[in-house]
């Protein structure tokens, strides 16, 4: 039976999507760059093979932030300062926050039954003007950032930081939920416990990364826990 819940946040409780395209634009205009959708897809998808790297341990949190903006100002043939713009961002993306469908409803009915823990790959500044902002922090027993913890999932050394701070963790009664198959999914399994794949698009899974369970709703979570 099921005790442990931990949750991923961004694109899982938190729409990182919206958040990203809503800060972007608002440090880019302050820089006098016109945002358009095709900026927007652009550092979108800079900024997730940074990420990628970071997990592949090739490169470290401050070249994510730093080499996402220089590569889109590269593409964009324009000379700004990716410091100063990921100083901008990082200042407007922690002031607001956007609810994927039903999360907040999730948290309201399980965070009684479940002993529920946050775990996030981000900048701890960032994570938690986000949760300040969405008002849910007290849900949870505890919230796990990769900046403070001082490494990434999936890796183990994370997950083995987390559970050696849970009061009386049992591996055999926890379970992961997130959307990456790479981050959540892969830490999870790597770690030995249960994992929960939220799907809401319904992507194709062509790696070798199989999860215990998968969902395209977080309406399906509250049910799923009490069978596994």
């Amino acid at each position: 039976m099921i005790k442990f819940v931990l949750l991923d946040l961004d694109d899982t409780i938190l729409d990182f999507k919206m958040s990203e395209k809503t800060a972007l634009t608002k440090a880019l205009t302050e820089l006098g760059v016109s945002v358009n959708d095709e900026i927007v897809k652009k550092y979108s998808e800079y900024n997730i093979s940074q990420w990628k790297r970071l997990e592949l341990g090739e490169i470290t949190r401050d070249e994510v932030k730093i080499n996402r903006y220089k590569l889109l100002f590269d593409d964009m043939g324009i000379d700004l300062s990716p410091e100063t713009a990921t100083k901008k961002y990082e200042n407007y993306l922690a002031q607001d926050h956007f609810f994927i469908d039903g999360a907040k409803e999730l948290l309201e009915s399980i965070y009684n039954d479940y002993k529920l823990y946050l775990v996030s790959n981000g900048s701890k500044r960032v994570q938690s003007g986000r949760l300040k902002s969405a008002g849910i922090t007290h849900m949870f027993k505890g919230i796990f950032v990769s900046e403070d913890v001082g490494t990434e999932k999936p890796s183990t050394d994370f997950f083995n930081c987390v559970f050696s701070r849970i009061e009386n963790f049992d591996k055999t009664r926890a379970v992961i939920i997130g959307d990456s198959l790479s981050s959540d999914i892969k830490g999870g399994i790597n770690a030995g416990i249960k994992t929960v794949w939220y799907n809401p698009h319904h992507n194709k899974n062509d790696s070798n990364i199989i999860p215990d369970y998968e969902i395209d709703s977080l309406n399906k979570l509250h049910n799923l826990l009490r069978t596994i």
